[in-house]
């Protein structure tokens, strides 16, 4: 039982460590170039938390349907759908739009995955696309004139007691999430059925349902981070999802999930978003190039794969 747990937490720490590493890399490089250290104040940390918090929701989403050994690939254009259609419908009906059309797309997605059959990545990657179709015609292929309504504005940029209502946003979906997983029938399905779908059927799970559960939690999960980014940029714009659907999916991995299902914790999630919002923070005050911050940004990501991939075949 000790050596399963030690398995259990070994990426939890390994990405603990990477997270004080690139502290410590930054902190040394300003100090020895501006003679400050902004990655030790407070307020620096909240704002970058505050711009994480959009990739961080997302990776909440995620991590339930990796857990089960699918993947989502709609989740750029759900999040743009929900901030685009929310704005163009604006007023008190802004925010229920956008989670109607989140709770929409989740549910095209697992009954697609879950009663068609359809492998996820393919079906999924189909619903991106037909989204994206439907948001060009919508605005003609131009940004909308729509902007951020005030509630939004008000999620995104606003402070209770010096925290970013951002923040508390995510702490509040990060509550939810773990709840589900740990105190609930549902998260124990998913826990079953991404360890052996099969197996899970029998025992009398309902499968189905679980996987439909997992695929609409991650859609909403996408459409509220894109009120969050809607309320941040101030308006919604075309594509403005592209951006996080490859670190979710690396946050996800790099916190201990893994990519087949069955095996992960939330807290390992969070700390791989603190990694990649760190990382992307300490390479912008380097003014590293794009082509060197990529360089870096994959060598870590695949150093720490093949790290949990030799723990994972040497403990099986």
């Amino acid at each position: 039982m000790q050596l399963s747990l030690s398995a259990e937490n070994k990426p939890i720490v390994i990405s603990s460590l990477f997270v004080v590493a690139i502290l410590i890399a930054g902190t040394a490089y300003t100090l020895w170039t501006a003679g400050t250290a902004p990655l030790l104040s407070v307020g620096y940390l909240l704002q970058q938390l505050q711009t994480g918090s959009f990739l961080g929701i997302c990776a909440a989403g995620m991590m339930m349907v990796i857990l089960l050994g699918h993947i989502d690939l709609s989740i750029p254009w759900t999040l743009t759908a929900a901030a685009m259609t929310a704005t163009a419908v604006g007023g008190d009906m802004a925010l229920p739009t956008a989670l109607a059309v989140g709770l929409a797309v989740g549910l095209v997605n697992g009954i697609g995955v879950a009663y068609l059959r359809i492998p996820s990545m393919i079906f999924t990657l189909g619903v991106d696309t037909v989204l994206r179709g439907l948001m060009v015609a919508q605005t003609g292929g131009f940004a909308p004139q729509d902007t951020a309504t005030p509630l939004m504005l008000f999620l995104a940029k606003d402070r209770i007691l010096g925290i970013p209502v951002a923040i508390l946003v995510w702490a509040a979906v990060s509550l939810v999430i773990v709840t589900i997983l740990t105190r609930t029938g549902f998260g124990r399905s998913i826990y079953a059925t991404g360890s052996r779908e099969g197996a899970a059927y029998l025992s009398g799970i309902r499968t189905r349902r679980v996987i439909v559960g997992a695929f609409v939690i991650s859609s909403l999960c996408a459409s509220i981070a894109g009120v969050l980014l809607t309320g941040y940029s101030a308006k919604a714009y075309q594509g403005m999802g592209n951006a996080f659907l490859l670190p979710a999916i690396a946050a996800v991995v790099l916190g201990g999930t893994h990519i087949l299902g069955g095996k992960g914790r939330y807290v390992g999630t969070l700390i791989g978003v603190i990694l990649i919002v760190l990382l992307n923070s300490v390479l912008s005050i380097m003014q590293m190039p794009e082509a060197g911050r990529q360089i870096i940004y994959g060598t870590v990501i695949v150093s720490m794969l093949l790290v949990y991939g030799r723990n994972q075949r040497v403990t099986s």
